[in-house]
């Protein structure tokens, strides 16, 4: 059997048992290291399914170096170390069974500036169900072209446009596209990272009701700078500063009732 074969069944047995664990992403000390520099600390957390978690904190804290952990989007960096243990439904994203690309279908990513592909809104949604054989061309991947669209609130818009540039969309509808892509290939958790720190207020205001519709869904992870974004979509809230876990608990309690001066000062504007 294959390396890939194995991690997809790795995979599937995982999603099998997707949905009869309350924690959906089980981190256990997890510490990164970029060459001889310690970026993160023990990072220890639970993130809970179908529910939208916030990673804050000042620049440079470690909160994108974490969330891109779980996908394992740092082993595109040589000189990053990760170690303790990451786990999806009980089982470790980095057991060398687990094929990365695979596991980055199942952990969608939304990048802080829209990046879509230099092709047509249509082929920007296709491409991933296609190199993932979820789908053939025809009324099978237009089903799923438009089931995604319209999950990302896009549909209306662009449904007479799908041959034309997804470049040749707004900022906003930019950010929507990307995150139609992300779940065209069905993913149980959707990373997001600054998703709306190029955007207009209009546009944020959108991006921000859709992943309130997501986490039905989805199991959402975002990093934002903005308390105030974190306040309105998050039900969770993680405070990350100089590289360490400080807390992690109820977004409202965290934003009222800090267990952690870190935290009350950061949130307070004090520092940051």
């Amino acid at each position: 059997m294959t390396k890939s074969v194995e991690g997809a069944d790795v995979l599937a047995d995982q999603a099998a048992r997707a949905g009869t664990h309350d924690v959906k992403v089980a981190a256990s000390k997890v510490s990164v290291f970029y060459g001889e520099k310690q970026a993160l600390f023990d990072v220890t957390i639970d993130i809970p399914a179908r529910q939208v978690m916030a990673f804050i904190g000042p620049s440079g804290c470690g909160k994108s170096t974490f969330l891109r952990c779980i996908n394992r989007m740092n082993d595109t960096i040589d000189i990053c170390r990760v170690t303790g243990s990451i786990e999806i439904d009980g089982a470790n994203v980095y057991d060398a069974k687990i094929d990365p690309v695979l596991l980055r279908a199942r952990v969608g990513m939304v990048f802080q500036k829209p990046n879509p592909f230099p092709k047509s809104i249509y082929d920007n949604i296709a491409y991933g169900p296609r190199i993932h054989g979820k789908a053939k061309a025809g009324s099978e991947m237009d089903t799923i072209v438009e089931a995604s669209l319209r999950r990302a609130g896009l549909w209306n818009e662009v449904k007479d446009r799908l041959k034309e540039p997804g470049t040749g969309l707004s900022g906003g509808q930019q950010q929507r596209l990307c995150i139609a892509r992300a779940i065209a290939v069905n993913p149980d958790i959707i990373l997001m990272d600054e998703p709306c720190s190029a955007l207009d207020p209009i546009a944020t205001a959108k991006v921000e009701e859709l992943i309130d519709e997501l986490r039905e869904r989805y199991t959402i992870v975002i990093v934002t700078h903005s308390m105030q974004q974190a306040a309105r979509v998050s039900q969770r809230a993680a405070f990350f500063h100089l590289g360490h876990l400080v807390e992690e608990g109820a977004t409202e309690h965290m934003f009222t009732n800090p267990s952690d001066r870190r935290t009350q000062d950061y949130i307070t504007g004090r520092f940051g």
